[in-house]
């Protein structure tokens, strides 16, 4: 079997994984072939600087090697004994520019981030000046990266805030990124500087990813519509429409008084622009710092001038989610230009009639939720051994615990997957996952 992945933790050990492909070695000029399976460690023993880092904190990374550049799943926790947000925020992006830096690379790989924080405007503040201040000391003076602050309360130890990101570094010189900017009629903090997109060129293909876009409006239906239209106005100077979206997460401030608002303002956007191919989709509670606002939204789109094969995902396990009012597809299949993209929505204890089951037992729900993901990653060929990223969302904190043991029982485990509290689309529901699972380009069609 071809080698494609590999899991990589701060510790300097590389785990095994049934389907990885070599990395190419520093070495090597730029182009020069690597065999399969030749897997080199990207965390070297001789880096003795992000060793040092590491003690305070974890990271997991996930790595796939492409035909036109690697890319990096990464999950930064800070660790246990650093009481506050700022010394935490810090730990978090020096393991993030530590690991970068074994690669040859600095922030400007990094194409999307998710800071995960407990709801405070003091955190968040703390996390955002040290951010800023750590990276101004590499010479930017701000990443280009899409980046998501969201209030959702990681679920591990003392941490007051955790980090995802997804780095690419280009094999070759084929690919390259800018930013597209957009000024925004509302003059809250967050929206004065304007929304703004990271765009991606590999190959033919052109991927942009945004981050915490907000609408503005007179009541929940309009303020989330709104929030569409301004994603739709990012695109569109990108050249592109909603229609090549193919992930959201969307964000509400408070779910249960809102969700039905968000579904509305979602159908009217979509039969607006005529979308008929839903995006996967994550929506749950999660809040958004700036007070002005009651909704959040990140997205991934992408296009080529050749039609990108993307697919929805079924299962006869779940029905469709438009059945029952939410605009969004189980989950997608994209053959893109470097890799074949599964992207899994947020997934529950639904069944295919797309009721609730297992209403009010935790470890039930934990086992039905895992068996639709699995079942809808078999039908594309996939197993949990192809994830390379994810984040749990519990309604209740202290199922956290039960949550992992079952997730290491069932091997859902072993890549970097965030675990935070947040309520769910349905009061009845006590946890979601969604997830992100990769296969090598030759595996199209399969």
């Amino acid at each position: 079997m071809s080698r494609s992945l590999e899991v990589l933790d701060s510790s300097d050990h590389r785990q095994s994984a049934a389907w990885s492909y070599a990395k190419r070695p520093r070495s090597l000029a730029a182009g020069a072939p690597v065999a399969p399976g030749r897997a080199k460690p990207a965390v070297h023993r001789d880096r003795s600087d992000r060793r040092t880092r590491a003690r305070k904190a974890s990271i997991a990374v996930r790595r796939f090697v492409g035909p036109l550049a690697e890319e990096l799943f990464l999950h930064c926790r800070p660790s246990d004994g650093i009481a506050d947000a700022a010394p935490q925020a810090e730990a978090v992006y020096q393991a993030l520019l530590d690991a970068l830096a074994s690669e040859g690379v600095g922030p400007e790989a990094v194409v999307s981030e998710t800071l995960f924080l407990r709801p405070t405007r003091r955190d968040f503040e703390l996390a955002r000046f040290v951010r800023s201040r750590v990276l101004g000391e590499t010479g930017l003076e701000a990443s280009h990266a899409a980046t998501t602050f969201i209030g959702q309360r990681p679920l591990g130890g003392d941490a007051r805030l955790e980090l995802s990101a997804v780095v690419v570094i280009p094999l070759f010189g084929g690919s390259s990124s800018g930013e597209v900017r957009r000024t925004s009629v509302c003059s809250c903090e967050a929206c004065t500087p304007g929304a703004r997109a990271r765009i991606v060129r590999q190959g033919d293909q052109i991927n942009l990813h945004a981050g915490n876009v907000y609408g503005s409006g007179r009541d929940a239906f309009a303020e989330a519509y709104d929030m569409f239209r301004v994603g739709e106005g990012l695109l569109a100077d990108a050249g592109m429409s909603f229609g090549n979206v193919v992930r959201t997460w969307i964000h509400v401030r408070d779910i249960d008084r809102d969700y039905a608002a968000l579904n509305e303002a979602r159908r009217e956007f979509f039969r607006r622009c005529g979308i008929e191919r839903r995006p996967a989709s994550t929506c749950v509670q999660g809040i958004p710092f700036p007070e002005a606002h009651d909704f959040s939204m990140s997205f991934h789109a992408a296009t080529s001038p050749r039609a990108l094969d993307i697919a929805p995902m079924h299962t006869p396990l779940l029905n469709e989610a438009w059945t029952y009012g939410a605009d969004f597809s189980r989950g997608l299949r994209i053959t893109e230009a470097n890799k074949v993209t599964l992207y899994v929505s947020g997934t529950a204890s639904i069944d295919e009639a797309g009721r609730t089951v297992h209403v009010g037992h935790f470890e039930a729900q934990v086992d039905r939720m895992l068996h639709n993901i699995a079942s809808l990653l078999a039908r594309q060929g996939a197993t949990f051994e192809n994830l390379a990223s994810g984040v749990t969302y519990l309604k209740n904190p202290n199922d956290a615990p039960v949550l992992r043991s079952m997730f290491r029982k069932r091997g859902f485990d072993g890549f970097p997957c965030a675990v935070v509290e947040a309520p769910l689309c349905r009061p009845d529901l006590l946890c979601e996952t969604e997830a992100v699972a990769l296969l090598p380009a030759a595996t199209a069609g399969a």
